[in-house]
């Protein structure tokens, strides 16, 4: 046909048939003709899996089905350039132009933070291809417009994490967690940053440029954590899990009881080390950080046994109660001991209901407990417990030994609220 003066016809048919079965391919794998505005009604479920999808032909479009079109245009044309020219870029524009449309719509769509992941999966998988396009079309157009949807997508992927950095920020229930326990929010965002740091790689690229920009107008980014020398990905991190903690620590004020806001802030604080040191999260945060962090949760503990204790153990002073062990007022005593006693069954009825997931975390706070209080509770029952123990009605003022108290403490913090029953003392 080229020889006998058909070359055009012969590429328009050529074309034609090939354009066919390139885009039954895509269809096989899963590539809709879809319209920018189809795509953006699309439910997050279902785009979900055409994202999926998108990412599989991209690479088997440009790798396989475009290799193997290159090839065969070179064989069936190898003795005119021009044709094998056209047939091969037209082809390829039909099956690229249909990709890059829908990476395009995405790429423009409405922002949604659980979109990040995939839209990070569609720049890295255009970046690795447009290098191979380059090297097999000679049409500008096309590559510029893989090189501008590329840029697009990494646009939607640094607005999408600043999206859920600003969702994160503007969380806001203020409904609190019934026994102090973790925050679906923390759960939700360590999940949530565990998965940014896995494309640490993509994510500095497309940060770098930003941040030079806010260097040059001298507003960088920092941190309260000192890392100055911090990767873009690792400063954005900070920042959101810095916001994440004044997100808890604001959360935190909505029980009434002292005690139990820094219950909740410890089993939090925990809960977000505890991911960090398990995961890459650590390589990025670093070890100051976590040691910060453990510094702060033995400051709430302490704190705790304070606003918990304290009046339960301002009953077991000497003060006011009229003197020495040998002189001391038995009315008073008697105020004492039921004081007590009611700040002890209260406690122990309100903090059996509160949890504290981790068994070691459970445990110190326990022991810090015992420490604490039982041996003050021991040396009063000592000092004075003799004077109401030769009286009638004894076992009405002291209700408890201290083995008593020792066998009550390990049912703190299980989640289960119990009541204290007493067996009646002889007097």
């Amino acid at each position: 046909m080229i020889r006998s003066g058909y070359e055009k016809e012969c590429v328009q048919v050529y074309s034609s048939v090939r354009r066919e079965v390139l885009d039954e391919c895509l269809a096989i794998l899963g590539v809709e003709k879809l319209s920018i505005e189809e795509v953006q009604r699309i439910e997050w479920k279902v785009l979900d899996e055409k994202m999926k999808k998108w990412v599989q032909a991209v690479k088997i479009g440009v790798r396989v089905l475009l290799t193997g079109e290159k090839r065969l245009c070179d064989q069936i044309f190898s003795t005119s350039d021009s044709a094998r020219e056209i047939c091969f870029n037209e082809n390829a524009k039909g099956c690229i132009m249909q990709l890059l449309n829908f990476g395009e719509a995405v790429a423009i769509g409405r922002r949604s933070s659980e979109k990040l992941f995939r839209i990070l999966d569609m720049y890295d998988v255009l970046s690795v291809v447009i290098p191979d396009l380059e090297m097999m079309v000679t049409d500008g157009f096309l590559c510029g417009e893989a090189k501008g949807v590329l840029s697009g997508l990494g646009e939607a992927a640094k607005g999408t994490f600043s999206e859920f950095q600003s969702a994160v920020q503007n969380e806001s229930s203020r409904k609190p967690m019934l026994s102090g326990e973790i925050h679906p929010l923390t759960r939700y965002v360590m999940n949530y940053v565990k998965l940014v740091v896995d494309y640490s790689h993509t994510l500095n690229s497309l940060f770098a440029e930003s941040d030079e920009d806010e260097s040059s107008g001298g507003s960088g980014s920092h941190t309260d954590d000192g890392e100055e020398n911090a990767t873009p990905i690792s400063r954005r991190v900070l920042a959101l899990l810095s916001i994440l903690e004044s997100n808890l620590e604001e959360k935190s004020k909505l029980y009434e009881d002292g005690a139990m806001h820094y219950i909740f802030l410890m089993n939090n604080i925990l809960y977000i080390v505890q991911k960090v040191k398990d995961s890459e999260l650590i390589k990025v945060v670093g070890d100051q950080w976590v040691r910060k962090r453990r510094g702060q949760i033995r400051q709430y503990a302490t704190s705790y046994l304070r606003a918990a204790w304290s009046r339960a153990l301002s009953c077991l002073k000497d003060e006011g109660i009229g003197g020495s062990s040998g002189s001391a007022s038995r009315v008073a005593l008697k105020e004492r001991f039921k004081s007590f006693n009611a700040c002890f069954e209260d406690i122990y009825r309100v903090q059996t209901g509160w949890k504290v997931p981790d068994p070691q975390l459970r445990e110190e706070l326990r022991i810090s407990i015992s420490e604490k209080v039982i041996p003050a509770y021991r040396a009063f029952l000592g000092r004075f417990g003799s004077h109401l123990e030769s009286g009638k009605h004894s076992g009405k003022y002291i209700k408890f030994t201290p083995e008593d108290l020792e066998n009550y403490v390990p049912d703190l913090f299980e989640g289960t609220p119990l009541v204290i029953h007493h067996l009646r003392r002889k007097s």
